[in-house]
């Protein structure tokens, strides 16, 4: 892909974050996010959730190597701005942290994101710690055009305490992310508490208990995701089938599947 190209689609991406809201949709293959820019979504992002399940893993399994390799592929099957889960970029210091967004520069994606929970110790790491992380990461995506989006893990992973992560995303803000996000709320007041409370465009995981578009557009919100969801809907989808296979023998799963339009248009671009 040409340079210009790659500029345009950073600068679209980042001007999506200027005002109102946008869906952003987390795509786990080449398939799905081919048919998710085919249906007018103005970006996609990555899911490693979704990432890891199509090589048959479970999440935070995948390798860097694997990552970039799967961020390039997507990149180079859509048009649309792509936005990279980078976990916790794979690194445990800040030069390592900024030569993985150097590295996923080079793919063509359009932002990237890093996180503050640490697998390997089963933890939220300690404040400063973290934001040295994210400043790496901050100074290394302005290098290259990238957002930066710095997400606080705390309500994922049992730590309710929304003070906390008010105060990690502002931080993280400080040190140069150009969004925040904490998945997992579903509260509209906690999400104002976000909204309000930090200096930056706010992210939120679509999720069944939580807030509509229209709410969260009320309250602020610039940019949606869907995390894992879409994946694990359409892996949903074939389980339920196969077993309608299995325990009646019927096929009547099949009156849901693709349309051939959809198909055709999402599938019929560059090999």
């Amino acid at each position: 892909m040409e340079r210009a190209e790659i500029d345009r689609r950073r600068e679209r991406f980042a001007h999506l974050h200027d005002d109102g809201l946008f869906v952003m949709p987390n795509a786990w293959d080449v398939g799905s996010a081919r048919l998710l820019a085919s249906l007018g979504f103005p970006a996609v992002a990555t899911t490693s959730s979704g990432h890891a399940a199509a090589l048959g893993r479970l999440d935070q399994a995948i390798t860097r190597d694997e990552l970039l390799d799967h961020a390039a592929q997507l990149v180079a099957a859509v048009e649309s701005p792509v936005s990279v889960d980078a976990e916790r970029c794979f690194a445990t210091t800040p030069d390592g942290v900024a030569e993985t967004v150097e590295l996923i520069a080079a793919t063509g994606a359009a932002g990237c994101s890093i996180e503050d929970y640490d697998p390997e110790l089963d933890r939220i790491d300690p404040l400063e710690p973290a934001i040295e992380r994210v400043a790496a990461a901050a100074e290394e995506a302005d290098r290259h055009g990238l957002v930066l989006t710095a997400r606080a893990e705390n309500h994922l992973y049992g730590v309710d305490a929304l003070g906390d992560t008010v105060t990690r995303l502002q931080a993280y803000t400080d040190a140069g992310a150009d969004v925040v996000y904490a998945p997992g709320l579903t509260s509209r007041g906690e999400i104002d508490r976000l909204v309000t409370g930090i200096d930056a465009p706010v992210n939120v995981l679509a999720l069944p208990d939580g807030p509509s578009l229209d709410e969260l557009r009320e309250l602020g919100v610039r940019r949606v995701s869907t995390g894992g969801a879409l994946a694990f809907t359409a892996y949903g989808a074939l389980v339920n089938a196969a077993r309608e296979l299995q325990r009646s023998g019927t096929s009547t799963y099949a009156a849901a599947t693709l349309s051939g339009e959809v198909r055709d248009t999402a599938f019929s671009g560059p090999r």
